[in-house]
């Protein structure tokens, strides 16, 4: 691999920006790449030619630099809209869609900073489930070992990341799908706190709080620089607000505080290795100077569990019922989404008021708990990454899985109040594959979680480690 493919995107975009490097070098570099390793992988979709991609390097490189991201090829997660390319969803309904008319905001923003964007990066169908596979493109295998699955939702952007595809990436988070691909590949995601990453201005913009957008990196530095210009907010809707100061991520992390979680004192099950793995990492905690103290069980999970299933339910009919409302189009759906619009078509208004108290609860405890702790740590998944034909892990420990995603269990904690989230690296187990462990902050704290991302990865030997793909 080109050794410009190993450098952090923001040494890029400094390199182009000094013009130390071209843009169209680093073009040149990432489209071989992409024809090196992308049919091994099926990570990016919808490539566009070649020749129109150096075309736009050429143009950069002829240009004034435009922003942070000036000259950064760039493959969008294939569930937002970017100008003259399709958005399938992965779904069957949409496989024959055209040229999207515009860019959603998040891929405007990157756009305007100077991003090329190439393609897209595969997703489940509708990004429900953490396994990158559906019907429109296939599944998308795991760099680390092409037997097993990538994780999802964005697990086409995680493998295309940490292979050298692409020196930067985008994703969206409901259910971990920013955190279980990132902890999959040995690799950085970020789910920020909700309401920094701005949505589309259509339809509610009130009441579904579950699903952001955010970055994902090769190094916190790098899903700093992309946060930056992805946060920030969008004056048509209410819930919205802006990043403060994020460009100094190097921090004194002496003292701080680390609560973990773990299997939520055996709430959650878990496969033999992962908790093993992750506290094996605490070492580097302890060599930042924090301290690592196992917290017992603040909430009730089942409760939790409880409130999300049916906030996500409600949220997923919101956007799916046309499609299983028409008889034309519903067989179409996979049989997932298909429970989801059917769960979340029964339920009444008071069945989502008391998902909310819940939610609301477990925000206030969480909140006492930040009085205590600067950050709270889980596991970024309860499985190792599992073999590639599989729709899901049906059990884990001997334990039935009762949905189709109850095996990811341990993202919800964070998701369900709207909590920051980095995915780090923590590690491999016995047969060489990693896992990553989730930073909970306090909602407002991106910038101190950031800088702990950054003293880690700083610290920790194995986050830089990439995959052989041969």
């Amino acid at each position: 691999m080109n050794d410009l493919l190993n450098r952090d995107a923001v040494d890029l975009a400094a390199m182009i920006a000094r013009r130390e490097i071209s843009a169209t070098e680093l073009m040149e570099a990432t489209l071989v790449r992409i024809a090196e390793v992308n049919p091994k992988l099926n990570a990016i979709v919808s490539m566009i030619d070649s020749e129109a991609a150096m075309e736009m390097a050429r143009a950069a490189d002829r240009g004034p630099v435009k922003g942070p991201m000036h000259g950064l090829p760039l493959a969008i997660k294939d569930l937002a809209d970017a100008k003259g390319l399709p958005t399938t969803m992965g779904s069957p309904a949409y496989k024959d869609a055209g040229p999207a008319p515009k860019d959603d905001i998040m891929v405007a923003r990157m756009r305007a900073a100077g991003a090329l964007i190439v393609g897209k990066t595969n997703t489940p169908e509708f990004g429900l489930g953490s396994h990158t596979y559906n019907p429109v493109w296939g599944a998308t295998r795991n760099a680390w070992d092409p037997s097993r699955s990538a994780g999802g939702s964005s697990g086409g952007a995680a493998v295309a990341l940490t292979t050298g595809m692409t020196p930067i990436a985008d994703g969206s988070d409901m259910m971990g799908s920013l955190r279980n691909p990132a902890g999959w590949a040995n690799i950085y995601g970020y789910r920020p706190s909700w309401g920094l990453v701005p949505s589309e201005p259509e339809g509610d913009a009130f009441l579904h709080q579950l699903s952001t957008a955010g970055p994902m990196g090769r190094s916190p530095a790098d899903v700093a620089m992309t946060l930056s210009v992805q946060a920030g907010h969008d004056p048509r809707q209410p819930h919205g607000r802006d990043l403060p100061d994020i460009e100094h991520l190097q921090a004194n992390l002496e003292g701080r505080r680390i609560g973990w979680l773990g299997d939520w004192g055996g709430a959650l099950p878990m496969e033999a290795g992962i908790l093993e793995a992750c506290e094996a990492a605490f070492k580097t905690f302890n060599d930042l100077g924090c301290t690592v103290e196992k917290i017992a069980p603040p909430f009730q999970l089942e409760l939790i569990w409880d409130s999300w299933i049916t906030l996500r339910s409600w949220s997923n009919a919101a956007s799916l019922a046309a499609l299983y409302l028409d008889d034309r189009t519903r067989d179409l759906m996979k049989p997932e989404a298909q429970w989801e619009a059917e769960r979340g078509l029964r339920l009444s208004a008071m069945d989502v008021h008391r998902a909310s108290v819940i939610r609301s609860r477990w925000f206030e405890k969480a909140a006492q708990l930040f009085d205590s702790y600067d950050v709270l740590v889980l596991p970024t998944a309860q499985v190792w990454p599992f073999p590639v034909e599989w729709t899901w892990p049906k059990t884990i420990a001997g334990i039935s899985m009762d949905t189709y995603h109850r095996w990811m269990e341990v993202v919800v904690p964070a998701g369900l109040i709207g909590l920051p989230c980095l995915a780090v690296p923590a590690g491999f187990g016995a047969t060489g594959l990693p896992i990553g462990l989730q930073l909970v902050g306090r909602r407002g704290s991106d910038v101190a979680l950031l800088q702990m991302g950054q003293g880690w990865h700083d610290a920790a030997p194995w986050a830089q480690l990439r995959p052989e793909v041969t």
